[in-house]
């Protein structure tokens, strides 16, 4: 069954036109906290960035079945490497500059950031660092601001949040298979780096107060549906579409307390050993923070463009990619701030990877993730926190006979534990 993105993009459509006779604001929500700066109280030039250290470990079991028996399961190794079950490493080191025109002309803003840790994006490609997002908001319309350049792209909760502020270590297993987007060649051989939910193009966005305490977002945008770091490949665009709905609280910034909906799709097209095929993705999710209780749930479709892990499961061995087939999946967040400086959170996250029975080419390759994620974070201050993640982690190949080599491969994965300290500067 294909996913309702006809539906999704006409009820964003009505979104819009409610949106549209609306008062605009400036509100603190990620299209505008990413995409806009406060006017006058902005400075010309801010720099800014954050340091994520990690160190990580698993088990280290290996491949338990097929023709890579006894070497090294991907799964099971430090990434990006893949060369030891365990490491420390520098995750993300990030600095960017961002600020207004201002005196000249605050209705202008830009947006610059540049990555030096060791991950996707730098580790394809041979790059010792790369721009990840690099950006002009013109809000000189009413209701239509409009941000032109590299950036993130709207859409689902934990790819569009700021990362330095997202409450675990690693994505949940619906957002690293369906929507952090691999580029692969038809060898198996990485095409560059991780899309890292970006694209280049142009986006109209604002958001709107609807009652005192209410607010609606949008956001439409037209990418070259090729990553950060190329222009366009093939000749045909991403839609992305995006609303939200916030009830505010009380608070403000990144960490404000509300009740928040939001609905999302994005339709484009993927060039793979030289076929074009369609790579549609949908959602939906709620996000709740109040005092010292955090909530979010999310759940997502997937048509097309899969990334299917490494063929043989071994760290060596091709990247895969399944181009016609069809998944989903979700995950549910909880969080409690035992005190100031302790917050206790548990993730549950699944997800079906390829579920097109239809698919003579996708027989039997359904491979089922599922991670129950024990968290812990430790606010040293308002810049610098640790976090601990411990991922009891399972899957399954659903249509197969037990005991078969697929079964057996995914029934190796094993947990995970990681400690991540953060710093913003």
């Amino acid at each position: 069954m294909r996913c309702p993105l006809g539906k999704v993009s006409v009820a964003i459509a009505c979104f819009i036109i409610i949106v549209v006779i609306s008062v605009p604001v400036h509100a603190a929500n990620w299209l505008m906290m990413q995409g806009t700066e406060p006017g006058a109280a902005a400075g010309r030039a801010k720099v800014w960035g954050f340091i994520q250290p990690i160190a990580e470990m698993t088990k280290g079991t290996e491949v338990k079945a097929g023709g890579k028996m006894g070497e090294p399961a991907a799964f099971n190794m430090a990434g990006p490497d893949l060369k030891s079950r365990g490491s420390f490493n520098i995750r993300r080191a990030r600095i960017g500059v961002r600020g207004t025109g201002f005196p000249l002309d605050p209705k202008t803003n830009y947006f610059i950031l540049a990555e030096f840790g060791n991950n996707g994006i730098t580790h394809y490609g041979g790059k010792v660092a790369r721009v990840t997002d690099a950006s002009v908001t013109l809000s000189y319309v009413k209701g239509a601001r409009v941000r032109i350049g590299l950036f993130k792209t709207p859409g689902a909760e934990e790819g569009l949040q700021a990362i330095h502020v997202f409450d675990y270590i690693n994505f949940s297993n619906v957002t690293n298979f369906l929507l952090l987007e691999r580029f692969v060649n038809a060898d198996g051989t990485g095409a560059g780096p991780v899309g890292a939910f970006r694209d280049i193009g142009v986006q109209v966005f604002d958001t709107f107060k609807l009652t005192p305490k209410g607010e609606l977002s949008y956001a439409v945008m037209v990418g070259n549906g090729n990553g950060i770091a190329g222009t366009d490949n093939n000749g045909a665009k991403d839609l992305y579409q995006y609303v939200a709905y916030e009830h505010v609280l009380g608070g403000k910034g990144a960490r404000r307390q509300g009740v928040k909906g939001f609905l999302w799709a994005t339709q484009g097209k993927r060039t793979f050993d030289n076929v074009q095929y369609d790579r549609d993705r949908a959602g939906l999710g709620v996000t709740f923070r109040m005092q010292q209780y955090r909530a979010a749930f999310e759940y997502i479709t997937a048509d097309g463009m899969i990334f299917n892990g490494r063929s043989g499961a071994c760290s060596t061995c091709p990247l895969s990619m399944l181009p016609e087939d069809k998944g989903s999946g979700w995950y549910l967040h909880l969080g409690y701030q035992v005190m100031p400086k302790l917050e206790l959170d548990l993730r549950y996250d699944t997800v079906d990877r390829s579920t097109d029975s239809d698919l003579t080419t996708a027989k039997n390759s359904n491979r089922s993730f599922t991670t129950t994620t024990l968290g812990a974070q430790w606010f040293f201050n308002k810049k610098t926190r640790a976090t601990l993640n411990y991922e009891i982690r399972s899957a399954e190949a659903p249509d197969v006979s037990a005991g078969s080599p697929p079964e057996k491969i995914v029934d190796g994965i094993d947990n995970r534990i990681s400690l991540q300290l953060l710093h913003i500067f």
